[in-house]
């Protein structure tokens, strides 16, 4: 038995990555959909091998018969679509920010929480944490299981991947610029980060994380403590 997959914000870095991981991992998908916005319509992405995929259009993207959504579309899109494709019978699966505090909607690790998937029929969507969130639980859940936490004090080391595209191939441009000794000030970011880091203060992103610990292994609010963002 396969399963009608629908990728939302397939034009993206990570629905992009989604779609590669379903079919590196040979996903039991009877048919895949590529969803993003009205603008990408005309595009197509990969699937594969073989299959290439035209690009569906998010606003009127009919959800009745998909199983599963898959969706990184950006949090303020998930907002808007996650509860209409809940609605018409999928299940989505959400990798934005919008549904992480919700406490109506399960925030799983399938390490480290799958119990908690079965909490999804409430709404009809799981969200998944952030990406610094899910390493770490992951590391610290057979510790955790051994003898209890008290108290995690962290500082996490972000890609510029999470920025987007263009951060990306800002990041690629100052490379090159290093090797051949033509720099240029940075466009999409504050300071080069090419061969480097960019230290800034731990602020939402890491209060986020710190609630994400928290929630997922029922620890006081007070456990967890980001000091530091690079």
């Amino acid at each position: 038995m396969g399963y009608n997959v629908a990728v939302v914000g397939a034009t993206g870095n990570v629905g992009r990555e989604i779609l590669t991981t379903l079919a590196e991992r040979k996903f039991p998908v009877d048919k895949a959909f590529a969803v993003a916005s009205s603008r990408s319509i005309g595009n197509r992405v990969s699937f594969g091998d073989d299959d290439v995929l035209d690009v569906e259009a998010l606003d009127n993207f009919d959800f009745r018969g998909i199983d599963i959504v898959l969706s990184s579309p950006g949090s303020k899109v998930s907002a808007a679509f996650a509860p209409r494709a809940a609605k018409a019978g999928a299940i989505v699966i959400d990798n934005t920010s919008q549904f992480r505090m919700d406490p109506d909607v399960p925030l799983v690790v399938p390490e480290v929480n799958p119990q908690a998937i079965a909490q999804y029929t409430k709404r009809g969507i799981i969200a998944n944490p952030n990406c610094s969130t899910i390493q770490m639980v992951v590391a610290l859940k057979p510790l955790h299981d051994i003898a209890r936490i008290k108290r995690v004090v962290v500082a996490t080391y972000q890609s510029v991947s999470g920025a987007g595209r263009a951060v990306m191939d800002e990041l690629f441009s100052q490379t090159r610029a290093v090797y051949v000794n033509d720099l240029s000030e940075p466009e999409h970011l504050t300071k080069r980060i090419a061969f480097t880091i960019a230290v800034k203060e731990a602020k939402l992103s890491s209060r986020c994380v710190s609630r994400e610990i928290n929630w997922i292994f029922s620890l006081p609010t007070s456990c967890v403590s980001i000091t530091q963002e690079a």
